[in-house]
């Protein structure tokens, strides 16, 4: 939805009927992941994408029948059924794809505020149709589907705005959104007899490097392309310049635990020491550990994370800190240049957001016994989302 708030700018500025169809849920090897969007106008003009081209000009439809008859509902693409569909994937995946005659406020201010850096995280929670489809694999006549209901808005302090109606099930949905937005991926979740689409609106991920090196100045710039935000800390002038960090959002200089609240380092960071001196690094990671930052990753060799972890435990750090530090740091890749270090580092944090497993894709997609083929969950299986994210190469040796 982020990407696409200029555009609905300009439509919403002329007025335009805008409506609106998103993914709710995934299977197999889908082109686009839960909260992928396209709008459409009335005039016929469209924008963005919920599966790369294989179903736009028939969500293209749907959307305009929603403006028509004012109703939502869930379509499902990509079941060989020739009494249902006549539309599917090339790549052989299935998406769950809702259709409403309207673009959600809550959506909007959400995408708009946190895309700005202004607020918290939230989730916007949407109580899909009485007929939408389970969520079992397999083919689903579409319904009729029903009027927009409310939403519900869950903030990234716990906060709920709404109600399901028990305090069970909104604390249920409280986890599940929180969850969603640790993660940065939507989805769909069932409480209380009711099919919600979470969608998650997170504020932008940030990458803390403590250590102006080489391998960091690779690290910040593939950081930046995959939309974190960077800070570079490093208590050398001459290393934290503009000119070796072009693409860093923010240079400091100082020692990372004194500058730790200057910076707001707290659990949503990612941090990544890179400077191979005691002095610098080790209470820079002291302070990420304790900050509760969602990934520490520190460079050495095994025989330096084993010595580091001796003077931490001598300095107080705990045994269930320490097993929340990543050293050696990074993704076993095989690579030694910096570069190919600053991509096993970053592959290593993008696997951690969203609790990769870091093995081959193609060790994933081979059937496990009971299965049916690659990549297509069984009918009593949950869904495979696409939210969920796999990371090249397999945790072992990793760069130092």
């Amino acid at each position: 939805m982020k990407e696409l708030l200029e555009t609905l700018a300009a439509w919403e500025a002329e007025g335009a009927a805008i409506g609106r169809a998103v993914v709710v849920r995934t299977f197999g090897s889908a082109p686009r992941p839960e909260g992928a969007v396209m709008l459409t106008t009335g005039d016929g003009r469209l924008a963005g994408s919920v599966s790369g081209g294989c179903v736009e000009g028939a969500a293209f439809e749907e959307i305009a029948k929603a403006r028509a008859t004012g109703r939502a509902r869930v379509i499902r693409y990509g079941i060989s059924d020739e009494q249902a569909w006549d539309v599917g994937l090339a790549c052989g995946g299935t998406i769950d794809v809702l259709v409403e005659p309207v673009v959600r406020e809550e959506a909007v201010a959400a995408a708009r505020e946190t895309a700005g850096g202004r607020g918290g995280g939230r989730a916007v929670v949407t109580p899909l149709p009485a007929d939408a489809p389970d969520p079992a694999f397999g083919p689903y006549e579409p319904g009729v589907g029903e009027p927009p209901g409310g939403v519900l808005v869950v903030h990234d302090d716990g906060r709920l705005d709404g109600t399901l109606g028990t305090p069970a099930a909104d604390a249920l949905l409280v986890d599940a959104a929180l969850d969603a937005l640790e993660r940065g991926t939507s989805r769909t979740v069932a409480i209380a007899g009711r099919q919600l689409f979470v969608e998650a609106y997170p504020v932008r991920p940030r990458l803390v490097v403590v250590g102006a090196v080489q391998v960091a100045m690779s690290l910040v710039r593939f950081a930046r392309e995959l939309g974190y935000e960077t800070v570079v800390v490093d208590g050398r002038p001459a290393f934290a310049t503009p000119a070796r960090f072009p693409d860093a959002d923010r240079l400091v200089v100082g020692w990372p635990d004194e500058v730790a609240d200057e910076i707001g380092l707290g659990g949503p960071d990612a941090v990544a020491v890179l400077t191979h001196d005691v002095k610098f690094d080790e209470p820079a990671i002291v302070e990420a550990l304790r900050r509760g930052c969602r990934y520490v990753g520190a460079v050495g060799s095994r025989k330096t994370q084993s010595d580091r972890q001796a003077r931490l435990r001598a300095a107080g750090v705990g045994e269930e800190e320490l097993a929340r530090l990543r050293g050696p740091i990074g993704l076993d890749l095989g690579g030694r240049s910096p570069a190919e270090t600053a991509l096993a580092i970053m592959a290593e944090v993008v696997a951690a957001r969203y609790a990769g497993t870091g093995l081959p894709m193609r060790a994933r997609a081979t059937p496990a016994a009971g299965t049916g083929s690659a990549g297509a969950p069984r009918p009593d299986e949950e869904p495979a989302g696409s939210g969920s994210v796999g990371s090249v190469g397999a945790p072992g040796t990793a760069a130092e």
